[in-house]
């Protein structure tokens, strides 16, 4: 089925006056004014800025329980998650609190496979061989009651930091720390599990320095910031001015080269230019290759990279991953075929429903969350994707992404509380979710979610839209203005790239990698040609002769000099 076409829909204008600075562009001003950002202070938020830790709840019982461990010498054991905020978080965590003083720290963090999502009964199991005297969560845990309550059990505090959204009750952990929780003073919600240890090694930092801890000076914790930036990017959060001062500077400390060993091999392995790396790099390059071990491997490999000095090792790692990553390119491609092919004997485009549920006995759990993904753009539905546990297991992993004004946190929440026990367990955010199902109740969950997705969707949001910036002036389109977009940022989740339209008439065209077309256009205002790429928009036929495109203008630095490319994210006639 052809996937359904946005529409371009130009964003409101918004007077963007006051005091700028003169290497702020007006066109950059624009953009940032229709973000909300009409400041240069709000445009672009430095560290000084950074919201302090004092309104989120429980830090105060979460540092006390930190300074006793660390006085008295009780091994810490950070539990990590296997995706890349999990695995940055943690490495958060393990450096961070050696730096504050802590002499036993170590590490676990469960295989997707053997131990299911975050602290369950089955990891407490093992770390015992570890002998932990206190567990720090991060990016989990506050669904975790099983595995908290089994930890406990066995004499061990637990320390929870994470930031999905909590359910009705809270876990039985010694202290708990998200800025989600019901009351929760913090002013910004969408902290990232990194961004969360981070605040907490703030907070501990500063009970200790009062406390006469740090006699020949204090650590300084914004060396974490490349961990921060990338585990923020990669978990899709929203890029509030609080996380963009965060993501800012960590990508300084990348550009400038001062990247943890394990960061720097992986730009490397990515062929990235450090110097020009973008949260885009993070999300696009990074991040996958971190989340991949966790897809199909084990993230303990992923953390060993982050953890490591050694610049030998960083880049045998960062091999280890990129070539693990090349296996999960293979794999998500062959299902994403077997999800297309059960779309079209479903002849979804005749009558498709409103949240698809897809479902393949041979497919690999780690990668369901991926499929979901693909398929949601394609359809601009929501959709939930499941797979066996582990090969033949009669539980399902399943893994859900969302439309813009489909909650579906709050929809599995909705069918949880409609249907009792249909849902084994759950959880995650407005536009991402996890969820784990019997495989025999697989047909009572579909019919169950598209009732409610019958009741909660309508046409408005089964439209895709392409928000632009409007046209660009043919002065515009150049090079200055180009790296001028691509250095005013962190883009990203609730802060998006600038995206712009307009018409253009086709010189010429080839088809590139088999399904990229590639453009020669012409402005009507602007004498020289323009080069343009859609990737994977190869159709099989010749484009219009007038095109209408939303693009993004970016700096061509394989031409190099002063070329300019147009990144087409949609063409129509004109």
């Amino acid at each position: 089925m052809m996937p359904p076409q946005p529409r371009i829909r130009r964003r409101d204008a918004v007077p963007c006056g006051g005091a700028w600075p003169d290497a702020v562009p007006p066109l950059l001003r624009r953009v940032y004014a229709a973000r909300g950002a009409g400041a240069i202070a709000l445009a672009q938020p430095r560290l000084a800025a950074l919201l302090p830790p004092d309104g989120m709840a429980g830090m105060a019982a979460a540092t006390a329980l930190l300074e006793d461990a660390i006085l008295e010498g009780r091994h810490i054991v950070v539990v990590g998650d296997f995706d890349c905020d999990g695995a940055t978080a943690c490495a958060v965590g393990v450096r961070g609190l050696r730096m504050l003083g802590a002499a036993r720290v170590s590490h676990a963090v469960p295989n997707r496979m053997v131990h299911g999502y975050g602290l369950s009964p089955a990891l407490v199991g093992e770390l015992a061989a570890l002998g932990p005297e206190l567990l720090v969560t991060v990016d989990h845990g506050i669904a975790c009651h099983a595995g908290i309550a089994a930890a406990r059990a066995r004499g061990w505090p637990v320390l929870v930091t994470d930031h999905h959204l909590p359910g009705e009750r809270l876990p039985a952990a010694d202290a708990i720390v998200n800025p989600n929780l019901p009351g929760d003073a913090f002013p910004s919600k969408a902290l990232a599990g990194v961004g969360v240890i981070f605040y907490l090694l703030l907070a501990l930092r500063r009970r200790l320095r009062e406390a006469g801890r740090f006699p020949g000076g204090e650590p300084d914790l914004t060396t974490l910031l490349d961990l921060v930036a990338v585990g923020t990017v990669a978990d899709l959060v929203p890029l509030d001015a609080n996380n963009r001062a965060l993501v800012g500077a960590g990508l300084r400390r990348l550009r400038a080269g001062r990247g943890c060993a394990g960061l720097r091999a992986l730009i490397e392995v990515c062929g990235r230019d450090p110097a020009r790396l973008t949260a885009a790099d993070i999300g696009y390059a990074i991040g996958p290759r971190l989340n991949a071990a966790g897809r199909l491997e084990d993230m303990a490999l992923g953390i060993e990279c982050l953890l490591t000095d050694d610049p030998g090792r960083a880049r045998e790692l960062a091999g280890l991953l990129d070539g693990i990553n090349a296996e999960r390119r293979a794999v998500q491609q062959s299902m994403t075929d077997d999800a297309e092919a059960a779309l079209a004997r479903a002849r979804l485009d005749a009558q498709a429903p409103l949240a698809p549920c897809l479902f393949d006995p041979e497919w690999h759990p780690g990668v369901v969350g991926l499929v979901a993904s693909k398929m949601k753009e394609r359809l601009h539905r929501p959709v939930v994707a499941f797979a066996p546990a582990e090969p033949g297991a009669s539980v399902l992993r399943g893994s859900a992404r969302s439309v813009p004004g489909f909650h579906i946190r709050d929809a599995l929440a909705a069918v949880d509380t409609a249907h009792p026990g249909l849902v084994e367990r759950f959880g995650g955010h407005a536009m991402a979710a996890g969820l784990t199902l019997e495989r025999g109740k697989l047909s009572a969950f579909e019919q169950a979610w598209q009732a409610h997705a019958a009741r909660m969707l309508d046409d408005a949001l089964l439209q895709a839209e392409l928000l632009s910036d409007g046209e660009l002036l043919p002065q515009e389109l150049d090079r200055f203005h180009a790296e001028a977009l691509r250095d005013g940022g962190p883009w990203g989740q609730g802060f998006p790239e600038p995206l712009f339209d307009g018409e253009f008439e086709l010189l010429d065209w080839r088809v590139v990698g088999e399904r990229h077309l590639r453009m020669q256009l012409r402005h009507p205002g602007r004498r020289e040609p323009l080069a343009a790429i859609r990737f994977g928009g190869w159709q099989g036929r010749e484009p219009p002769a007038r095109l209408r495109l939303a693009y993004r203008l970016v700096p061509d630095d394989y031409r190099g000099g002063q070329a300019v490319q147009l990144t087409v994210e949609h063409f129509e006639p004109a």
